[in-house]
């Protein structure tokens, strides 16, 4: 289906596509089993110039936006959703610089963000603090000019091996929502050190770990915006990175359909593939459905972010909820086709199915999304009764 791609576009999902089958493709299965973090994809990706699609020339970027960022989300997970974190992440530790950043900031680390030279990361979640972003306790106090950092982050993506960590942190022990601040902090800062490695369900190439500060001290330069602005940072983040999270799902239900289709039309039973039987035609026709319409909501929703519109938070949780929805779904219906075949882990859907999950938990769960989204659409309407008043 046409979604209206311009030459570059389309280049760079050329691009992102032929990097996926030869250089993902034959490790992914072995960076399954060892957990192991894909520096040889870093450096074809670096190489290539993926990693500034998002990032404005003048900082060394392709110019491009959250469209360009999903493009190549998308086709990378087509392959492996793991590996494509390693872009994508890196994305997320970035937008909250690209959005709140000084002139100084944007500067000193836009570029080499841009060339993949260096990786980002973006550190809210904690063990008290998952869906209540507002309750995070790791404080950041003010001592002379620099900030001290105490606490500890965890389950964050790209942990450990970025180099340039966004950290939303609390200046204020009680002022709620409004006492909590954002930081940019640097990987070889002392008094910051990496804890646990988590042993995951899925996304396997993709590292999660702890971060851990005791008496961290940071220059106050490196506070993003005023105090008091980290949840904004934190929400507009979000809203700005979302689709990307649905491009992702987008990616890997598009490769366990693919492999489901090739399967089905080769599989032979009752003396005949199993693509000729209705009831299988019918599951791909359902997936494949599902699969563009998520992808066009995924789309629309990038294009608003990138327009500059002021509201997108609405769209950008329907892209996530409803992707990661279709994904789940998918990946699911991708082993039913395959049988007793699709339950091992020689055949890729099993991952796929694994790797799905984590798209309707993390960046909001999709209970959190539903949210989001039922409150804007609430408000929308008072607005329009008021209007009409």
């Amino acid at each position: 289906m046409d979604h209206f791609l311009t030459e570059e576009q389309e280049m760079l999902k050329e691009l992102c596509g032929q990097i996926a089958r030869e250089k993902i493709l034959p490790m992914r299965e072995e960076l399954d089993e060892t957990g192991e973090f894909p520096w040889e994809i870093v450096k074809v990706l670096a190489e290539s110039d993926i990693y500034g699609v998002y990032i404005p020339e003048e900082y060394g970027g392709f110019g491009g936006g959250a469209f360009e960022m999903c493009i190549a989300t998308e086709e990378l997970s087509k392959v492996c959703g793991g590996i494509s974190l390693a872009f994508a992440a890196s994305a997320l530790g970035a937008y909250p610089i690209l959005l709140f950043g000084s002139d100084e900031q944007k500067k000193k680390y836009l570029p080499p963000l841009a060339s993949g030279e260096k990786l980002a990361a973006f550190a809210l979640t904690e063990a008290n603090a998952g869906s209540d972003a507002g309750a995070i306790e790791t404080r950041a106090e003010l001592d002379g000019d620099e900030y001290v950092i105490n606490g500890t982050k965890q389950w964050i993506t790209n942990g450990g091996e970025a180099d340039i960590y966004s950290v939303i942190v609390r200046t204020r022990k009680s002022a709620g929502v409004r006492g909590i601040s954002a930081l940019i902090v640097e990987k070889d800062t002392p008094g910051f050190t990496f804890g646990k490695r988590e042993n995951k369900m899925g996304i396997r190439a993709s590292t999660t770990r702890e971060l851990v500060f005791q008496d961290c001290r940071v220059p106050k330069e490196s506070l993003l915006g005023r105090e008091g602005m980290g949840f904004m940072v934190a929400m507009r983040t979000f809203d700005k990175s979302r689709p990307g999270v649905a491009s992702q799902a987008v990616g890997i239900a598009q490769g366990a359909l693919d492999e489901a289709v090739k399967y089905a039309r080769h599989r032979e039973q009752f003396g005949q593939p199993i693509a000729s039987f209705q009831a299988i035609q019918f599951m791909i026709a359902d997936m494949a459905t599902q699969i563009e319409a998520a992808r066009s909501l995924v789309y629309s929703a990038a294009r608003l972010v990138d327009s500059g519109a002021k509201n997108v938070g609405k769209a950008s949780a329907m892209a996530k909820v409803f992707a990661s929805d279709v994904a789940m779904k998918v990946t699911v219906d991708a082993v039913q086709i395959l049988g007793g075949y699709g339950y091992m882990k020689e055949y890729p859907v099993e991952k796929m199915m694994r790797d799905a999950k984590i798209t309707q938990i993390y960046e909001g769960t999709n209970q959190i999304q539903r949210s989001i989204i039922g409150s804007a659409v609430i408000k929308e309407s008072a607005a329009e009764e008021r209007k009409g008043k």
